[in-house]
């Protein structure tokens, strides 16, 4: 289960994401609604714990737009305004999924992340296409000119973010959010020496572009 916390309260942020990582789950924090947009953008996250009250963008204004997607994360709204209209209000109004006020019980936030989880949809069948390269997202199979391509799990999942923005450019950073998770120091070589071998792979069929300051693009 992969879950974005979007909360501005540092302290708060790392100890919610500490404890569900003791609970297997993959956690990645973000400290403004503008930030959890955009990361919700470039990776599907199972659910969304967000705070109302974020800087940049609120999080009312992040869900309303989160649920113009076509497969949006579940939302749980995790905020200090627990009024009764205030909840009606984030489940009628906004859309989110789950609502749970401040000050919580811990155990309490697991049980409604797992069960929220449970809700989530299967995807739909995808199939990426970019240039002479496919790619069938449900399978995790990859093909050049209809030729099967041998990919590791991470070279797929490098790939497959690279073919979604159609050629424009991904960041160093964002490639190492959606792929890795924060914890990886994005000081190591690990996304160049992914990206190295993807081109080595690729050969002729795709090139791979080295954008400086933006980070990778496909060019066929």
């Amino acid at each position: 289960m992969r879950v974005l916390v979007a909360e501005d309260h540092r302290v708060l942020a790392r100890t919610i994401a500490t404890g569900l990582r003791r609970q297997t789950m993959a956690v990645d924090i973000a400290s403004t609604g503008a930030e959890a947009e955009r990361m919700c953008l470039l990776t599907s996250y199972d659910v969304l714990i967000l705070d109302r009250d974020l800087p940049v963008m609120s999080g009312d204004e992040v869900c309303r737009r989160l649920r113009e997607l076509t497969d949006p994360p579940r939302i749980l709204m995790l905020t200090a305004a627990g009024e009764l209209t205030d909840r009606v209000y984030g489940l009628t109004e906004l859309g989110a999924d789950d609502y749970l006020a401040k000050p919580f019980d811990f155990t309490e936030l697991v049980a409604r992340v797992r069960t929220l989880s449970r809700r989530t949809p299967k995807p739909h069948h995808t199939v990426l296409s970019f240039g002479n390269i496919t790619l069938d997202d449900t399978r995790r199979e990859v093909s050049v000119d209809g030729v099967p391509l041998e990919l590791s799990p991470k070279e797929t999942a490098v790939l497959r973010l690279l073919m979604r923005a159609g050629g424009a450019p991904v960041a160093h950073d964002d490639i190492v959010r959606a792929v890795w998770d924060e914890h990886l120091d994005t000081r190591t070589g690990v996304v160049r020496t992914t990206v190295s071998r993807l081109r080595g792979k690729l050969g002729d069929s795709c090139l791979i572009l080295t954008d400086k300051g933006e980070g990778y693009r496909l060019c066929d």
